[in-house]
């Protein structure tokens, strides 16, 4: 039954939830129907010769921003954000760095 009022209770955690989820069915049903139309500009910015420099800087942009933010999150007990957080980290930086392997070897 809490399942069923929890948008009641917790309000902004639910809508944040709710925009996430939706974000990524959006992002999907955008890359299912990118074979139908021609390549829009952020497309031609990621796959030119120069991506490897975009690239470089996100994954510096990662490390930095992780780096420095999980050492101010607390790291005791099991319902610390230090995991959520970590995972994140670790799933984001993994498309960075295919991103980055596939413009520098791509060329």
């Amino acid at each position: 039954m809490q399942l069923f009022t929890i948008i009641f209770q917790r309000p902004i955690e639910f809508g944040i939830a709710f925009a996430l989820a939706f974000a990524i069915v959006f992002i999907a049903l955008r890359a299912a129907m990118s074979a139908e139309s021609r390549p829009s500009g952020w497309v031609r910015a990621i796959t030119s010769s120069n991506a490897r420099i975009l690239f470089a800087l996100l994954f510096v942009g990662w490390a930095l921003v992780f780096g420095i933010g999980l050492q101010f999150v607390p790291h005791e007990g099991a319902n610390s954000p230090y995991g959520g957080i970590g995972l994140i980290a670790l799933f984001s930086g993994f498309f960075i760095m295919m991103g980055f392997l596939w413009a520098v070897i791509g060329e």
